[in-house]
């Protein structure tokens, strides 16, 4: 733990009442490490590996030429919602080898973000047809705008993934804290109002 956080920062404050787990999926170099990294209040635990070669030809880099780096196991952290709701925020792997650690990462988990991105949407198409195994979680549809990322409105995202009408489709920035803190908020007001969820 880096010494210059305070305890006041490292432990929950009394007034949280509920703690409430959170799973941001989505396909290989989407920016979810980065959303958890943005928002949490406390050192964010990162299981990033440098990609090697054995990479090649198996995770795409189009349009990720900068990346080094993967995730291999999962990214954690800690955002308080309000003064009495903690968010624990557990991203998952998105490559399709990594995806047997999703049934241990998603149980009793109240909701996913997805997020995606619209350079390379099919390869979105996986993480949904994998999100299928657990009907009874919630899902909001984040798209992560990075700076070169063409710009779709809402509707063509939602067509073009196939989305069900009631789902949930919004826009942030994963690098920006206020933005990824608006898109798990909204994840959470609708695991609230989800039939399941309702006692979340």
């Amino acid at each position: 733990m880096p010494s210059g956080i305070s305890d006041a920062e490292r432990y929950l404050p009394p007034e949280v009442a509920r703690s409430v787990k959170i799973l941001v999926v989505g396909a290989f170099g989407v920016g979810k490490t980065t959303l958890i990294g943005a928002v949490s209040e406390i050192p964010p635990l990162s299981t990033e590996e440098v990609m090697t070669a054995a990479s090649i030809g198996v995770d795409s880099l189009l349009g990720l030429a900068s990346k080094r780096t993967t995730t291999v196991a999962m990214d954690f952290g800690r955002l308080t919602v309000g003064e009495d709701v903690a968010l624990y925020l557990f991203g998952a792997p998105g490559q399709r080898r990594f995806w047997d650690l999703w049934e241990g990462l998603a149980e009793g988990a109240a909701g996913a973000l997805v997020l995606v991105d619209t350079r390379r949407l099919e390869d979105s198409f996986e993480v949904f047809d994998q999100l299928e195994r657990y009907p009874e979680l919630p899902i909001v549809v984040a798209v992560n705008e990075f700076p070169d990322s063409p710009r779709y409105s809402v509707d063509s995202v939602r067509k073009a993934l196939d989305l069900l009408p009631e789902t949930p489709v919004i826009t942030c920035d994963a690098r920006e804290r206020a933005s990824s803190a608006g898109a798990l908020s909204t994840l959470v007001e609708y695991a609230l109002s989800f039939p399941t969820k309702a006692s979340v």
